[in-house]
């Protein structure tokens, strides 16, 4: 009977024992299992909860606004290059890409006509020279004669006239001598300039009138970028239409990238596309920028004000958006925001936050609503 009492009292203390300690793992667990990676919970005096969060203060900063097109490269100077009299294109010298000097002969018309309109000019420039010597020695007989008396001044003041209407049809067939040597010269097309032939307009034996284009020719020293501008870009940055710096570089490789300026902007929109064109001047194009390359034009201009927040900070309110906030009393409490746009590692607030705002960015799904924090760092 004792042994019994003895082996019931060793059981009840085992027992005891077992509770106590299996009480005393699940609080070390509990505690244990109380923290996450960024926020930590832990006690003040009162017995209120207290979370040590991470935070940021809100300052508003100006971000930069960023515009890209998408144009290609063109010429500054481009000039189309035609005879100035009508004729048949007897040989055409250059090609398209063919660089030429200032100069050079780009093609030529049949001359035959215009080399008989210099002969003849030519025949008819010596025949008033030699009217011109007979009038004037005819002037000097019936002077002489009427020096002695031998003669009336009617006379002479017959011969002088003769001699004046010699003179200045002779300088008529100067002219006439002169413009069919100019014409001559017109037959063949020359380069006014260094350059490229960009296109040609004519082909050999083709009857060419005045005017009609045979070659365009491009000066390769400065380069254009031109675009096609919406009219909405220029009523949002009107300051901005001319003398704005842009970064251009070749769709095919951006390595190759050079600075420019906007030197013209179409007074009117294409009738058809319903945008300007915009010519920017390139500095020091490098060789690759070539005419007709695709390139892609970014510009960069100071924007207004703007809060900017991690992600992290996010907190779903009713299917809106929404931050905690830590007051002066270091407790939280939802504010609703709004987002302009959201970034890969930001999102962009344009309403609900103001200078010195206190923003939880850590954490924010364990919270509630005055609860008490205490920010990381912090000493209190």
């Amino acid at each position: 009977m004792p042994n019994s009492r003895i082996k019931s009292r060793r059981s009840l203390v085992l027992s005891t024992l077992a509770l106590c300690l299996a009480s005393a793992g699940f609080v070390g667990w509990s505690n244990a299992n109380s923290s996450d990676g960024n926020v930590v919970t832990t006690g003040n005096s009162d017995g209120r909860e207290v979370r040590i969060v991470r935070t940021l203060t809100v300052e508003p900063r100006a971000m930069p606004v960023r515009n890209s097109a998408v144009g290609e490269i063109r010429p500054q100077r481009e000039s189309d290059f035609a005879f100035r009299l009508s004729g048949k294109l007897v040989s055409r010298t250059v090609e398209v890409g063919a660089k030429v000097r200032k100069g050079d002969v780009l093609a030529r018309l049949d001359d035959q006509e215009y080399r008989n309109r210099l002969r003849s000019a030519k025949a008819d420039q010596q025949a008033a020279e030699a009217a011109v010597v007979e009038a004037r020695a005819s002037e000097v007989r019936i002077r002489r004669l009427l020096e002695h008396g031998y003669t009336t001044r009617a006379n002479h003041d017959a011969a002088l006239k003769n001699l004046r209407s010699t003179v200045a049809k002779l300088e008529a067939m100067t002219a006439a001598f002169d413009m069919a040597k100019d014409q001559l010269a017109y037959t063949e097309l020359r380069a006014d300039f260094d350059g490229i032939i960009t296109a040609v307009g004519a082909e050999e034996g083709q009857v060419v009138n005045v005017g009609q284009m045979v070659a365009r020719i491009a000066n390769p020293t400065n380069k254009d970028a031109v675009f096609s501008i919406a009219e909405a870009m220029f009523a949002a940055h009107p300051a901005e239409r001319a003398g704005a710096r842009i970064t251009i570089s070749l769709l095919s490789d951006p390595s190759v990238a050079v600075l420019g300026f906007v030197r013209e902007v179409a007074p009117m929109a294409d009738a058809a596309t319903r945008t300007y064109q915009v010519k920017v001047a390139l500095q020091n194009a490098p060789e690759a920028m070539r005419f007709g390359a695709s390139v892609a034009g970014r510009v960069e201009r100071p924007g207004d004000p703007v809060v900017t927040i991690p992600g992290s900070a996010l907190f779903d309110l009713r299917g809106e958006p929404a931050v905690w906030v830590v007051g002066a009393d270091d407790t939280v409490a939802l504010k609703p925001i709004v987002v302009a746009h959201y970034e890969p590692d930001r999102v962009v607030v344009s309403d609900g936050l103001t200078k010195g705002d206190i923003v939880v960015t850590a954490g924010v799904n364990r919270l509630r609503d005055r609860q008490k924090v205490r920010i990381e760092g912090d000493g209190k």
